[in-house]
């Protein structure tokens, strides 16, 4: 099957998101041109699209800039270059946001996390030889969260027109024949792996992630117009199911049946809670499209301003929660670093909250919020092997 991508030639207008990288370079230019909304119109009659330092195109009214920057990208190649190149390169970039970086991190820490820590605990098991089994749930692990977040894309174009125009099926850039192609590889490669690898149990748990994964987007189900159950599949997915069967996969291949540490029971609560509020926010940037499509939300229905309330207060619940565990049951834990780092994580967040209030909730600082939501969950799985 061919993986067809769109090849019109154009300037395009990205953005920055998290993880996405690209060739095209930066050119600045002198602030003579005519703004209307997204788009400059220059004297040329030529259109081009501002490039933002947020995850969202945005201007703002309110302030004044003498020189923009504009990301001037050709997806044609230029006179005298391999087409071939361009495509494969152009493939490349389009593949990668298809991925959405910012999970894939996630999951990948959070594997890796898991693995050090039951490695930490069974030091005298370590072997060679479990390196590729490793590696093998790893590519597993990615297989399944780009099924994941591309089902969503390609039942989400609409929608993703509005809130995420970067996305390379709303952009254009990927179809939507190579994005079925795509997570149609994703799910029978991962589905292949884990059962040539780790038994019956992990490959029911991770079909149940496929499957979860799939009623989150997929109608007639398209789980996600409920919020409630909405959230509770994303911390199921990505709280339990991961922690839990990455956790219980490594000790399979240590020769060891599955047993709860306190530091493992701390993590998969710790992360199903910060997944719930990871789904809570991340309807924070979208609530224009979700209102245009009538995608109810908790972010439509209380307002942006009271989720980031919400979401702020229970990451501090559960920042006070490890500062706790730390002190009553120490022979558990390193106090000595769990403590102070909890503490400053909470300090952070609440200065973080306090300059999204202060920015007014504008669409830019929602965006950059969210991305800091994410990079606390990222600092947590970077602790974790070593508290």
């Amino acid at each position: 099957m061919e993986l067809s991508l769109s090849s019109v030639p154009r300037i395009s207008a990205l953005t920055a998101h998290p993880g996405y990288s690209s060739p095209c370079k930066i050119v600045p230019i002198k602030h003579s041109c005519s703004s209307s909304h997204l788009w400059l119109k220059c004297s040329d009659n030529s259109v081009v699209g501002l490039y933002g330092k947020e995850n969202y195109l945005t201007t703002s009214p309110t302030k004044n800039r003498s020189r923009f920057s504009i990301r001037a990208c050709t997806q044609v190649g230029a006179a005298g270059s391999d087409p071939v190149f361009n495509k494969v390169s152009q493939f490349k970039d389009a593949f990668w946001r298809f991925l959405r970086p910012h999970t894939i991190r996630g999951t990948v820490l959070g594997s890796f996390s898991l693995v050090a820590r039951a490695l930490i605990e069974n030091t005298n098991l370590i072997r060679w030889s479990l390196l590729l089994k490793a590696f093998s749930g790893l590519i597993a692990l990615i297989c399944g969260n780009g099924y994941i977040v591309g089902i969503n894309q390609i039942y989400d174009i609409g929608i993703d027109k509005v809130n995420k125009p970067y996305l390379p099926i709303a952009a254009g850039d990927l179809s939507v024949q190579s994005a079925w192609f795509l997570v149609l590889i994703f799910a029978v490669t991962g589905l292949l792996i884990v059962g040539m690898n780790f038994g019956p149990f992990i490959t029911a748990l991770y079909s149940l992630g496929l499957f979860l994964g799939t009623i989150y987007s997929v109608p007639p189900f398209r789980m996600k117009r409920f919020p409630v159950v909405a959230f509770l599949i994303i911390a199921t997915v990505r709280g339990f199911l991961l922690n839990f069967g990455v956790y219980y996969a490594t000790r399979a291949a240590l020769g060891l049946t599955f047993e709860w540490s306190l530091p493992v029971a701390f993590i998969t609560t710790f992360v199903t809670l910060f997944a719930l509020v990871i789904a809570i926010t991340k309807d924070l940037p979208d609530v224009e499209g979700d209102r245009k499509f009538q995608i109810s939300t908790l972010a439509t229905k209380l307002g942006v301003r009271n989720i980031a309330f919400l979401g702020s207060g229970l990451l501090l619940l559960n920042y006070v929660g490890a500062i706790l565990a730390a002190i009553f049951i120490p022979e558990a834990f390193r106090p000595g670093l769990m403590i102070p780092a909890h503490s400053i994580l909470a300090l952070i967040l609440i200065y973080q909250a306090w300059l999204l209030e202060k920015a007014n909730y504008t669409k830019e600082a929602i965006s950059g919020f969210y991305q800091f939501v994410w990079n606390l969950f990222y600092a947590e799985y970077i602790m974790f092997p070593f508290i």
